[in-house]
């Protein structure tokens, strides 16, 4: 796992009286633990990647309370999961990143919400529009809207977010639909508190089984006929259930005073946003005491045409703060204000950016151009916080002697798949550009600089499948990029069963790390068995000869050269059909996060532990820098050169080396400077250890070398070997 949970997961034991400390992931858990669940599962991915990891190492509390917990192979065998909330009164959850996750899994959570639910069924999703996100800029909202689930956006504070799990079960079994919990990466993140109840175990689960299954009912199939009596229902019996269940446990709330010529209405989530613009203009505090009329919707879909209409009734304007595009909910009100009759101004996107993150220098000078258009001079004082931000970064800009250089995002030092990205830039110097689909996951760092390859991204999974039509149409083979997690997730079917079935003649590499990495280290189908993880060893070389793959090489990861002829190959044989390369490689994070500790704990008990890392050796270093250009390593820097007549800077192996060779193995496929060596570091040396490191000082100082230093540093030149 990316980070160890087991002390924060003892919090998840707080019964009632007790006050819960903790951040967003870990209050939703706590939540879901009072709400008597009978079964969660779901997918990883950001900003709630680390829920499915609490739930996984809190398994055992999860037993206690016979609670059933799936660890999916894509969303849409999570969104499946929730089939037991149709027939049974069994509540459960589901999780996944948004809105890539909620379109793998569109296609059962249409049925889903076209048969309905008898138990309650919470869909918890991470949703962020953010410069950093990692996701389409697209809205859940649309989702909700389409197939008629409800869509929760509650206030970044805990008692709310718990607040919201809670009803959003009982918002479930009242209107019979399943519902949306959406979670922005603040409301995940985001610490506090708030006062616990006692966890409850569902009336029926994996420790009280129902003794027979359920009476057959053609009515609760999404299936025609029947499908069309279904979607009479959500519009005459389910909407006005649940808008009545909103309105009655006031999951929206009414903050600031209760009158005022002007007001504004706020997604939820976006609350503390709006708030810390507020409290800068001198109309609110840290606390949330407004002093305008707000109305927040944490329940963002459906709307409450009364709630709405009470709100609004006898002020001049409203500002409606709608992060993301389109704008659903500013048409919705404007919608209902006009079947009201109500003649109230609606303002949002005409102050506020039509798309993207609502950051709090884009809500300040939307609510300031509000505010200074309905006569309000606390504008003045926003504008002066702007004005104020704004001549900081020019100050910071001008204070600049150059720009800073880029920094894209990359690999971690050691990863396994930097070295096969070194080995296709290799080869595209010897054979000329090839078309190359890239894939969701840590192999998309290829496409930055220095490796700068790939040509689309349609999807996790997909990027064999997108090389379908490719295929025919290129001069030389395309060749298609994959992660093991991508692979079990989607790549399986959709591209390599498709790809035998048509017989496409493309080239496939399937990074073979162990690992879903990018969203945290989590487990797949192929990972090795290990205490705390779900792997079950499948092998994945196995499942392509079983589809038919004929042409399948596994690759050490870091074995360029051996890379670049088994690449070579795969372009240039004659056998028709797809061609498979496993680069075998495990993840350097988990790894070292393995190996770390055990190290530490070798050395204590007087264990001889080596490691290897590697050097440049400055006075060989011509300062060519190809071996940055082909690795980019972030351990693989430059330093001035001390020797005067190279006055470039030299290659430089830092102190975050992990030893994984590539930058040796590159300068030995490249044919480079023959500078790199490699180093053993040795604790708890032996005997042997120490005789070797003294003759080899002596032999050093005989002709005329420097002094070795001793074996237990850093740089243990008697050890050091040529890296080739």
């Amino acid at each position: 796992m990316e980070v160890s949970f087991r002390r924060e997961i003892e919090s998840l034991r707080l019964g009632a009286g007790e006050t819960f400390h903790g951040e967003g992931i870990m209050a939703v858990t706590k939540a879901l633990l009072q709400s008597g669940v009978g079964y969660v599962g779901g997918y990883q991915g950001a900003p709630v990647s680390h829920l499915m990891d609490v739930l996984l190492q809190a398994e055992d509390l999860l037993d206690e309370l016979g609670i059933h917990l799936e660890t999916c192979t894509n969303e849409a065998a999570a969104a499946a999961m929730l089939a037991a909330s149709i027939n049974y009164p069994l509540r459960g959850a589901v999780t996944w990143k948004s809105i890539v996750g909620t379109n793998v899994a569109a296609d059962a959570l249409s049925n889903l919400s076209s048969a309905g639910v008898q138990g309650g069924a919470l869909i918890i999703v991470g949703e962020d529009y953010g410069e950093g996100a990692s996701v389409i800029q697209e809205r859940t909202q649309a989702y909700a809207v389409k197939s008629s689930m409800w869509l929760l956006d509650p206030r970044p504070e805990l008692p709310t977010i718990v607040k919201m799990v809670e009803n959003g079960f009982e918002l479930s079994e009242a209107s019979s639909t399943p519902v949306i919990l959406e979670l922005r990466i603040r409301a995940c993140h985001v610490f506090g508190s708030f006062e616990a109840t006692d966890n409850k175990g569902s009336q029926h689960s994996a420790a009280n089984r129902f003794a027979e299954p359920a009476r057959f009912d053609y009515a609760r199939l999404s299936h025609p006929p029947v499908t069309f009596v279904q979607e009479q229902d959500k519009v005459h019996r389910r909407l006005p259930a649940a808008r009545a269940f909103i309105t009655e446990h006031q999951l929206n709330e009414h903050m600031g005073p209760q009158d005022g010529d002007i007001g504004i209405i706020v997604q939820g989530g976006m609350f503390n946003v709006l708030n810390g613009r507020l409290a800068e203009a001198g109309l609110s505090d840290a606390y949330g005491n407004l002093g305008l009329p707000t109305h927040v919707l944490n329940v963002t879909y459906p709307l409450v045409p009364d709630e709405i209409t009470e709100f609004c009734a006898g002020k001049r304007a409203v500002l409606i703060v709608e992060e993301g595009a389109p704008d659903f909910i500013e048409k919705d009100i404007g919608q209902i204000l006009r079947q009201a009759d109500l003649n109230t101004k609606i303002h949002g996107k005409d102050v506020l950016p039509v798309a993207g993150e609502y950051s709090p220098v884009a809500v300040a000078k939307g609510l300031s151009a509000f505010l200074s258009r309905y006569g309000r001079n606390e504008s003045a004082r926003l504008d002066d916080w702007v004005d104020a931000v704004e001549a900081q970064a020019q100050a910071v800009a001008r204070e600049m002697t150059a720009p800073l250089p880029p920094r894209p995002p990359t690999f971690c030092t050691g990863c396994p798949e930097r070295p096969v990205f070194s080995a296709m830039k290799m080869l595209r110097e010897e054979t000329g550009p090839v078309h190359v689909a890239a894939d969701i996951g840590c192999h998309a760092f290829a496409t930055f600089p220095p490796f700068s390859q790939g040509n689309s991204i349609l999807g996790y999974g997909m990027s064999l499948a997108s090389n379908a039509a490719v295929s025919g149409t290129q001069a030389r083979r395309p060749l298609a990029v994959m992660g093991d997690g991508g692979f079990w997730h989607n790549g399986l079917l959709t591209g390599v069963a498709g790809a035998v079935f048509n017989q496409d003649d493309s080239v496939l590499v399937i990074f073979k790390n162990g690992y879903t990495s990018a969203t945290g280290v989590q487990d797949v189908p192929s990972s090795r068995p290990h205490e705390e993880g779900r792997g079950r060893g499948l092998d994945i070389e196995s499942a392509l000869k079983s589809l038919g793959v004929g042409w399948v090489r596994n690759v050490r990861s870091y074995s360029v050269s051996t890379m670049r002829k088994t690449l070579k190959e795969a372009l240039g044989t004659d056998e028709k059909g797809p061609k498979v390369i496993i680069a075998d490689g495990e993840c350097q994070l988990a790894r070292q996060r393995r190996v770390r500790p055990a190290n530490a704990r070798a050395v204590v008990e007087g264990k001889r532990i080596v490691r290897t890392r590697f050097w440049v050796d400055p006075d060989v270093c011509t300062g060519d820098h190809s071996c940055i250009r082909l690795s980019g390593c972030p351990s693989l820097t430059v330093k001035p050169s001390l020797d005067p007549l190279k006055p470039e800077p030299v290659a430089h192996v830092n102190n975050d080396c992990v030893g994984c060779g590539l930058c040796g193995e590159v300068s030995h496929a490249a044919q480079l400077c023959p500078s790199f060596v490699r180093i053993e570091v040795i604790q708890n040396p032996n005997a042997w250890d120490r005789f070797r490191a003294r003759l080899s000082s002596a032999l050093i100082r005989l002709f005329g070398g420097y002094g070795a230093m001793p074996v237990t540093e850093a740089y243990p030149a008697p050890h050091a070997v040529p890296a080739e």
